[in-house]
């Protein structure tokens, strides 16, 4: 993987994210809350129900379940280009979010409703990914 490629393609680092971004760092995955208490990935500027602006970042249990995936073997993101081919997993994180992800390692019988947890892949001093692992294996 090209990682200076990969970090480009990241989104900035701004106010509304900040909390994600300092989460991953810390090895945790950290989703978005306002005052109605529904998390919400990725981020938004209010709180979908009351349209409060106060919102926190809190601690995920970092539990998920594969609900589908993909592997790409067309090289259509240069970043990868030599790891092709790829996985690109859509995961249902267990406080009810999606997130498009990998999963490391990923077991030659992998099926959708498979428990995952989340690990994280640094990819310099202030930036780091989440990627999934199946649990178990």
């Amino acid at each position: 993987m090209n990682t200076d490629l990969l970090i480009a393609m990241l989104p900035a680092v701004t106010d509304a994210n900040r909390g994600f971004w300092e989460g991953t760092l810390a090895g945790e995955l950290r989703l978005q809350y306002g005052d109605s208490a529904t998390p919400r990935f990725p981020e938004y500027p209010v709180d979908r129900v009351t349209l409060n602006e106060s919102l926190t970042w809190r601690k995920a249990s970092g539990r998920a379940t594969l609900w589908s995936w993909i592997r790409m073997h067309q090289r259509y993101v240069p970043a990868f280009a030599d790891e092709t081919p790829y996985l690109v997993a859509f995961v249902q994180l267990e406080e009810g979010p999606f997130m498009v992800s990998t999963i490391v390692d990923p077991p030659d019988d992998l099926q959708c409703g498979m428990p995952l947890e989340v690990v994280f892949e640094r990819l310099s001093n202030d930036r780091a990914i989440p990627k999934f692992k199946v649990v178990g294996r």
